[in-house]
Order: C-alpha cells, then sequence, then structure tokens
C-alpha cells in the first residue's frame, strides 16, 4: 500500500516512490521508558531507575515514529518525554513518587 504513494512532482519530472513503513511491534510488560536522548527528565529517570536496580526498555521517540504516535495517544497529543508504561499503566513525565509507588520501592 505504502509503496505505490508516491511525492507529487511537476509534469516532466520524476515521480520518487515513498518509502516503504514497516511496523515495529512496541516493547510491552515490565518497565517501558519511552524518551529522547537530550531530555533533561529522561536522564533523571534513567539515572533512577538504574540506581533502583530496575531493569527497563528504553523507546528513543525520536527514531521511532509508532512510539512517538503511541505516546501522542497517551498524553492528548502531547509528545511528553519521559512516559512510561509499567505493565499496561501508564505515567507521564517523571513523577518520582508516582513511580515509587508504582513499581512499590
Amino acid at each position: 500500500m505504502f509503496a505505490e504513494l508516491a511525492r507529487i512532482q511537476p509534469a516532466g519530472r520524476r515521480i520518487t516512490p515513498l518509502p516503504v513503513v514497516t511496523p515495529v511491534d512496541l516493547p510491552h510488560g515490565g518497565v517501558v521508558m519511552y524518551c529522547t536522548p537530550w531530555c533533561p527528565d529522561c536522564r533523571k529517570a534513567r539515572q533512577w531507575l538504574q540506581e533502583c536496580g530496575l531493569q527497563f526498555t528504553e523507546v528513543d521517540v525520536t527514531r521511532n515514529r509508532q512510539a512517538a504516535e503511541q505516546v501522542r495517544s497517551w498524553t492528548g497529543g502531547s509528545l511528553t518525554t519521559p512516559t512510561f508504561d509499567i505493565d499496561g499503566t501508564i505515567v507521564i513525565d517523571y513523577d518520582k513518587a508516582k513511580l515509587a509507588e508504582m513499581l512499590k520501592i
């Protein structure tokens, strides 16, 4: 379907096909942190999770369009990072008290 789409070009120019987007399964179960490499709260959250000795999966929303769309669906349209999926419960932003409560630490 996506391979059939093409960029609209002025008359007489070659039509370049759009790249095919292959869906990627997003991680689930355990602690998943949706983040960006430049976000200061993401760095704080990452450090805190490591200090607590917790295993977690990071998903960079700048490299994964589906992850960015998923975060936007959870936050009402904003690309808020970090956003956490903890066994299906969503925690938006780095709220250390809420995370500690959710993770029972």
